[in-house]
């Protein structure tokens, strides 16, 4: 089971629309912060970090599923509790639930893949094996 990670964001003004409802794109803006998040409270280094020292660039989404359930408006404090759901060979699912108290707002996975540059044309990226010391770490 993986660790979970609780990444808290107050909803401002301009993240709403004219009808004072949060605009639904800033849902997958705070999953991706969250995503960020997740690592960096589990013990892994920032990704420029890693990329100078094993050349792991990132962890680009390659598929995200979201669903809405209540709406959020400027003032509101939301909490985006992220887990890894699943590992497999060269990709991992977080699981994110958005939640204001104990109200559920939304919730999404997201499948990402760590990746380097590609020896053969390093303007591509190309996705690696996941390092088995940062799945360790955030077990």
């Amino acid at each position: 089971m993986s660790k979970t990670n609780i990444h808290r964001v107050t909803v401002h003004f301009g993240d709403c629309d004219p009808a004072g409802i949060v605009f639904f794109p800033n849902f997958s803006r705070w999953m991706d912060q969250s995503s960020f998040a997740f690592f960096r409270a589990c013990g892994v280094p920032p990704w420029r970090e890693l990329q100078l020292t094993r050349g792991i660039v990132g962890t680009p989404l390659l598929e995200i599923h979201t669903r809405f359930l209540r709406p959020a408006t400027y003032g509101d404090t939301i909490e985006v509790h992220t887990t890894i759901e699943e590992w497999a060979a060269k990709t991992f699912r977080h699981r994110h639930v958005v939640r204001r108290g104990d109200e559920l707002l939304c919730e999404g996975t997201e499948v990402r893949a760590f990746v380097i540059r590609d020896p053969a044309n390093p303007e591509r990226i190309k996705a690696i094996a996941i390092p088995p010391d940062i799945q360790a770490l955030c077990s």
